[in-house]
């Protein structure tokens, strides 16, 4: 059973995105989609490429409601929270993460997934320092 994000770091997620897995012919995952915990980094359409940032989903169902197996594949699309791993560079990504911007969900060179940011949540009042 995955156990929330927001339970284990004791705040909730920083930005929301809506996602959707390449398959193998486009240059994604050969085993399907990653199960929930997956710990994939992130990057942004238009940055170097071997840009790449600690930023981890946490994928949701239908509903918006955090998916709690981690024994079954994810949707192949849908939407994930997003986590900023190293509080200390949130305040990087302020003026950075915006509404619409285009990015990736990245495993080691290969880019897995295509997303959009769709929603704002706790980037700019979640801690920048560990507890």
């Amino acid at each position: 059973m995955h156990e929330p994000y927001e339970n284990r770091l004791n705040h909730s997620a920083d930005f929301r995105v809506k996602y959707k897995f390449r398959n193998p012919e486009e240059g994604g995952r050969k085993t399907g989609t990653p199960y929930q915990g997956v710990r994939c980094d992130f990057s942004i359409v238009g940055e170097p490429d071997n840009k790449q940032f600690m930023i981890w989903p946490e994928f949701e169902d239908r509903t918006g409601n955090i998916i709690k197996y981690n024994d079954n594949h994810v949707p192949v699309e849908g939407t994930a929270r997003m986590w900023v791993i190293n509080p200390e560079m949130r305040p990087l990504y302020y003026d950075r993460i915006k509404i619409g911007m285009k990015c990736n969900f990245r495993e080691g060179l290969m880019y897995s997934a295509d997303c959009e940011v769709i929603e704002i949540l706790s980037l700019k009042t979640n801690p920048t320092k560990n507890k």
